[in-house]
């Protein structure tokens, strides 16, 4: 079964929705692309470019954009969620009050609600009920996506029937989904792994190499495992494409937002003045503030979160960061 007769809408138009939106429509499903803000949407329907988040890529004529969630909710067989996760509540309290609502929905937004400490499928749960819900995370740049370079993710539900129907919707010859049941341990791995990325460009900024990245890599994957056993998620999911493999993607590439912040911090630039002076979303700095409540809540030891945050919103010398590293007691690798 293909499910093309499945009509999607993509629920926010930033570099990943609308990298979803073009994949979608070149398989020849219909998709509508949703954004908050009127004026930009025209701007992207009458440029059939978003100019933003995804310039260099035309938007389809097939490829409907609209900023009625009215609208999208109408049209849609199926939602997927690209929204930023701290307004990932705002926009389902909409689609709550939709005359027809989607008959399914797939999140691939990355975060923790920085208010409750939920992650978005409890937020979906909390704002929708129980909903057909799948997730989508792993490691994948938009615009790599976007330009058919060979990408794999991370695909969890609960739902046998919806994990096969989501792969077989979203899968091209470049761009791969592996199934997975666990859906705290692939948000969570989503989510935190942001945290250990600012801390990557902060390693970046401060001049350090390659042996100090790489005790990056292997501490801050315990720390997401630490929590995420602690939250009900299974260890092993940290060791894949949603944890360990989006951590990579994120911590080395220069296109990621918040290694780019991370490096900027490194280098002695305030936080208020860089987001400030970015259009982008850099969803690791909420998310910093979420982890550091919930590694308090479930005493969880996470240094190396710990730190981020401390130099994010206390003032402390970004080279505390990279000292929280090295600090580990008691000092097992496995622990």
């Amino acid at each position: 079964m293909l499910y093309k007769d499945t009509k999607i809408s993509v629920l926010g138009d930033g570099g990943w929705g609308t990298t979803l939106a073009l994949l979608l429509a070149e398989k020849g499903y219909g998709v509508r692309l949703w954004g908050a803000f009127p004026k930009y949407t025209e701007e992207i329907s009458r440029k059939r470019e978003n100019i933003k988040f995804l310039p260099g890529f035309r938007i389809p004529e097939s490829v409907h954009l609209t900023s009625d969630i009215q609208e999208a909710c109408r049209h849609a067989d199926m939602a997927i969620l690209a929204v930023p996760a701290q307004f990932m509540r705002s926009v389902l309290k909409k689609v709550r009050k939709a005359k027809e609502r989607p008959l399914s929905y797939v999140s691939v937004a990355k975060g923790i609600e920085k208010k409750s400490l939920k992650i978005m499928s409890e937020v979906v749960r909390e704002e929708l009920g129980r909903v057909p819900l799948g997730v989508i995370s792993g490691p994948c740049i938009a615009r790599e996506v976007a330009c058919k370079m060979p990408s794999a993710a991370s695909v969890a539900s609960k739902s046998p029937e919806l994990l096969k129907k989501i792969r077989k919707i979203f899968e091209t010859d470049s761009f791969t989904l592996f199934e997975n049941d666990d859906i705290v341990g692939v948000e969570l791995g989503g989510s935190i792994k942001n945290v250990i990325a600012i801390c990557s460009g902060i390693v970046e900024g401060l001049g350090f190499g390659s042996n100090t990245r790489a005790v990056l890599f292997a501490r801050g994957v315990a720390e997401m495992a630490r929590l995420g056993q602690a939250m009900g998620a299974q260890r092993e999911t940290f060791m894949g494409l949603s944890g360990l493999g989006d951590l990579a993607t994120t911590c080395l590439s220069p296109q990621s937002r918040n290694r780019w912040l991370g490096e900027e911090i490194g280098q002695g630039r305030a936080l208020k003045t860089l987001l400030k002076g970015t259009e982008m979303i850099v969803e690791g700095v909420a998310t910093a503030e979420a982890v550091y409540q919930l590694a308090k809540k479930h005493k969880v030891s996470m240094p190396i979160s710990e730190a981020v945050y401390h130099t994010l919103f206390r003032g402390e010398d970004p080279r505390q960061a990279v000292k929280a590293l090295m600090r580990r007691e008691p000092y097992r690798e496995n622990q």
